[in-house]
């Protein structure tokens, strides 16, 4: 069983506030997602704003507001996924903080009801017109709860799985940019649609690199793709992934700046993100594979950042 920091019973009647610092820090690491997300979010409305050619951010109020509510989806997504791999999780992942007994999915349930109720507020409050946009959010988010009525189908179909599971970051993506063009009655720019692509894909050079591992670390019950695939497949799958991502990154660049800084950053952190998985395909240790995952998330933030809001801040300090 891993070793899980917090772990001890004692917390477990701990207050809930406690008890729920100790499950983000393990499931949803709240400094870490809400920088990633933060870059994310202001990469999307960046993006969206300089590829119409406008000038300028939106509003510091428009821009707080849709961060708020592109983490707290993310948050539900978490939640969600704790209800949906409930079963398994009891018989092969016990260390994890619901099965371990550390919080209650009816804890969770009922935070989820929260959030739900504060963000209907949030949106009602400042920005109204995309209900529309956060609902289809909701829904599909439901709809993979449910893994689509189709689960046992689903975990048989590894590539189907990720890919219905990774459409959620365009939506929000979506979602993030409309604040710009959709509050304003304007049709989405063609360019975000490379955005939306680089979302995608990026969702998943995210899910294949946190599930690759050394034999050692596989556990029973556990669909890693390391495990499905074996270890060179799974890598060369990743490495595959990240490039496909680095061409569309280069084309999505092109559309909103066509200076060669971008392009140099992204060839950069391309060639430092793909070391540890080429390392990993000659030499199966856990540092590799622990690259990969952290390389990963090394990339999307790099990769938002370059697309979206290194070329607004240029265009607009320098």
């Amino acid at each position: 069983m891993p070793k899980v920091p917090h772990s001890h019973p004692s917390n477990n009647t701990r207050s809930f506030f406690y008890r729920f610092y100790i499950y983000q820090k393990e499931r949803f690491p709240f400094v870490g997602h809400g920088l990633l997300i933060a870059v994310f979010s202001f990469s999307a409305i960046s993006f969206a704003r300089l590829s119409a050619g406008k000038e300028g951010f939106i509003s510091v109020e428009r821009y707080v507001g849709v961060a708020i509510m592109c983490f707290l989806l993310f948050l539900l997504l978490r939640i969600a996924d704790e209800f949906k791999d409930a079963e398994d999780d009891i018989r092969f992942r016990s260390h994890l903080p619901v099965p371990r007994g550390l919080i209650k999915l009816s804890e969770l349930k009922a935070l989820a009801i929260v959030i739900l109720l504060f963000q209907l507020c949030l949106q009602l409050w400042l920005f109204p017109k995309m209900i529309a946009l956060y609902l289809i959010v909701l829904f599909y988010l439901a709809l993979m709860t449910k893994e689509f009525f189709i689960p046992e189908w689903l975990k048989k179909q590894p590539v189907a799985y990720v890919a219905s599971h990774m459409l959620i970051i365009p939506l929000v993506d979506i979602y993030a940019s409309g604040v710009d063009w959709f509050l304003e009655g304007s049709p989405a720019p063609f360019g975000l649609l490379y955005f939306f692509g680089v979302s995608f894909l990026n969702g998943v050079v995210l899910e294949v690199g946190r599930k690759i591992r050394v034999p050692e670390d596989e556990s029973v019950g556990v669909n890693t793709y390391s495990a499905m695939l074996g270890k060179t497949k799974a890598s060369l799958l990743w490495i595959a992934f990240l490039t496909f991502t680095l061409f569309l990154s280069l084309s999505a660049y092109q559309t909103v700046d066509s200076s060669v800084m971008g392009r140099n950053i992204l060839f950069i952190a391309f060639g430092i993100c793909v070391f540890p998985a080429v390392l990993f395909l000659f030499h199966s240790k856990r540092i590799w594979a622990k690259g990969i995952e952290i390389t990963s998330a090394l990339w999307t933030l790099i990769m938002y950042l370059t697309l979206g809001a290194i070329p607004m801040i240029k265009a607009e300090w320098f």
